[in-house]
């Protein structure tokens, strides 16, 4: 609660505008209480923490990672990071021009593909070239993003676009991939979802009788929505994994200036940049739990957790992010959506069979 507890100090340093954009947020801090998980490693490290931190002395020579959405914000940070570490990171971008000038940037070794998260032969195309190297995939980093500015309900073939590329757009990347995180020496998936999903997603959690959103609709909560959907996926998988090497995790990065506003108006991106400078994370800081989840040893067979500041939490008395039930559902209806474009696993065949 002390991070709650800082955003409301820190609320006398922002404006109307701002404030108003927050509210909702700030007020659900004292409604929600986040245990700690039994049986789960203490981290040691706090919302404070970068990625260097939390990664330092882990050496990641020989292991294969992919970051979606890696040209800003924590997903560039999230590949410049491991691949210091020496892993070969596959960013990844809707542009690839601007995945190459990304991974330009990157001191190691870096592999620039484009990925539409919104166009599903985008992403079926995407998991091709990455079947081209021949790999085993150590790291899937699910951190791409879209947030909507301006309360205009936009669709993709009929559903929602915050749902689409949030959510089914990662679930088809990940059906597609998981034959080569099954073949490495421990395949982690990890999905940046977001305290939203639990805050702002709809009273009821997934909306699977109006997935378009046509009965009511407003960003804060389309986009809680779909990172509900992130969470529950992440626990749905977590199950399916058991008896494999792979785990499935799901995290809240914290507040941070990204270009996930890209799309707000000008007043609200200037009172939300106001509020992350006096009650948010850095880049550096916002990335520490996507890297921590991906590469400590303390964590290799924990899955099924959903993490904050770099430690994994139950949220008690909001929300649906641990409500295996709806992750069923949610699983069933990914896969009627998205089935023309999901493969069936086969498991590697083993020597001498």
């Amino acid at each position: 609660m002390r991070r709650c507890l800082a955003m409301i100090n820190r609320r006398r340093f922002i404006g109307a505008a701002g404030a108003s954009l927050i509210a909702p947020t700030l007020a659900s801090c004292s409604d929600v209480e986040r245990a700690r998980v039994a049986g789960v490693p203490m981290s040691g490290f706090d919302e404070d923490a970068t990625a260097e931190e939390v990664t330092e002395g882990i050496d990641l020579r020989g292991k294969t990672a992919v970051v979606t959405g890696c040209t800003s914000g924590i997903g560039f940070e999230t590949m410049r990071v491991l691949a210091q570490r020496g892993a070969m990171v596959i960013g990844t971008s809707r542009s690839l021009d601007r995945a190459k000038d990304a991974c330009g940037k990157v001191h190691g070794t870096t592999m620039p593909v484009q990925l539409d998260l919104g166009d599903f032969d985008s992403v079926a195309q995407c998991s091709d070239v990455i079947h081209t190297l021949q790999a085993p995939i150590d790291m899937l980093i699910c951190n791409a993003g879209y947030r909507g500015g301006g309360n205009e309900r936009q669709l993709i073939n009929g559903i929602e676009k915050h749902f689409v590329i949030n959510h089914l757009g990662h679930f088809i990347l990940i059906n597609r991939l998981m034959d080569r995180l099954y073949v490495s020496w421990q395949g982690r998936l990890v999905t940046v979802s977001s305290r939203t999903a639990y805050l702002d997603a709809p009273e009821q959690g997934i909306l699977f009788d109006d997935l378009g959103m046509a009965r009511e609709y407003d960003d804060r909560t389309a986009y809680g929505h779909s990172k509900l959907a992130n969470a529950l996926c992440s626990l749905k998988l977590a199950q399916l994994l058991r008896g494999t090497r792979m785990t499935s995790n799901a995290l809240h990065p914290g507040v941070i200036k990204t270009d996930l506003d890209r799309n707000l108006s000008a007043v609200s991106r200037f009172a939300w940049g106001t509020y992350v400078r006096f009650a948010g994370k850095s880049v550096e800081q916002g990335a520490a739990t996507s890297c921590y989840v991906a590469t400590n040893p303390k964590l290799g067979d924990i899955s099924g957790q959903f993490f904050e500041d770099c430690d994994a939490v139950n949220i008690e008395g909001q929300g649906h992010i641990h409500d295996m039930a709806m992750a069923d559902r949610l699983l069933e209806k990914s896969i009627e959506l998205t089935a023309d474009w999901l493969v069936e696993f086969k498991e590697p065949k083993k020597r001498g069979s």
